[in-house]
């Protein structure tokens, strides 16, 4: 499936202060690994993500992207510019267009024309295992079909950064453990810089080479998987730990 590329990478310090809530942290992750935020609601995670993407503006710090400046004290790229492939909780298809329109959005976003779009949109959904459902719309999609259109239309962009943001939550518990593992191949397979935030530490296990996590805007604990199950730093990431090691 392959768009990652060798030497990409990502850095951001990001800092933000709204109320009484405010966010410092320090991330890093580079081609081919994926780091997870976990940390519990209202930690800051999706905070995190926004500012990566663009669509919340940093008080200070910075984000860099291949190299790419993408926000500091002079510089802020709008979302639209950035190369970022964003998968959101709930995955947020077009209702009123096909599987394979809502893939050619994002080409299409970026500037790609129509039938440009059109070709790359065919090929991923061939990639994903979904060219059959090419003219169906999201309404008649099932959850880990609608996951895989999602994850279709950040990747047919060809970013630099692809976002999850809890890309399991929506679905059934009876197909979420069918579906993680798809997913996990499919970023796998993509090979680019991935960050996943999650709550949930299956997530972790199964889509996650490195791990912060993030206690009321925080990094508490930076780790890869078997680190932090290993050695968990928090009575948080202890009680996580425990009740995946006991199911």
């Amino acid at each position: 499936m392959g768009a990652g590329g060798d030497g990409m990478s990502v850095a951001a310090a990001l800092r933000l202060a709204r109320g009484a809530f405010t966010l410092d942290l320090d991330l890093a992750v580079t081609a081919g690994r994926t780091l997870a935020l976990l940390g519990p609601n209202g930690a800051g995670k999706s905070t995190a993500l926004g500012l990566l993407a663009g669509t919340i503006d940093l008080d200070s710090g910075s984000v860099v992207v291949n190299g790419r400046v993408l926000d500091d004290e002079s510089t802020h790229v709008e979302t639209e510019h950035r190369r970022i492939g964003v998968v959101f909780q709930d995955y947020l298809l077009f209702p009123h267009l096909s599987v394979l329109e809502n893939v050619a959005f994002g080409p299409r976003s970026s500037g790609i024309p129509r039938a440009a779009a059109r070709s790359q949109s065919v090929q991923w959904l061939d990639r994903l295992g979904i060219a059959d459902l090419a003219s169906t719309r999201p309404p008649q999609l099932s959850g880990g079909q609608a996951q895989r259109v999602a994850l279709g239309r950040a990747l047919a962009s060809n970013p630099e950064l692809l976002l999850l943001d809890e890309p399991l939550a929506a679905l059934d518990v009876e197909v979420r453990e069918e579906v993680r593992g798809e997913l996990g191949r499919f970023i796998h397979d993509w090979g680019g810089p991935t960050i996943v935030v999650t709550h949930l530490f299956d997530d972790v296990v199964a889509l996650a080479d490195d791990v912060v996590v993030i206690e009321r805007g925080r990094a508490t604990q930076r780790a890869t998987v078997r680190e932090l199950v290993q050695a968990p730093a928090t009575s948080y990431v202890s009680r996580l730990v425990a009740s995946w090691s006991d199911d």
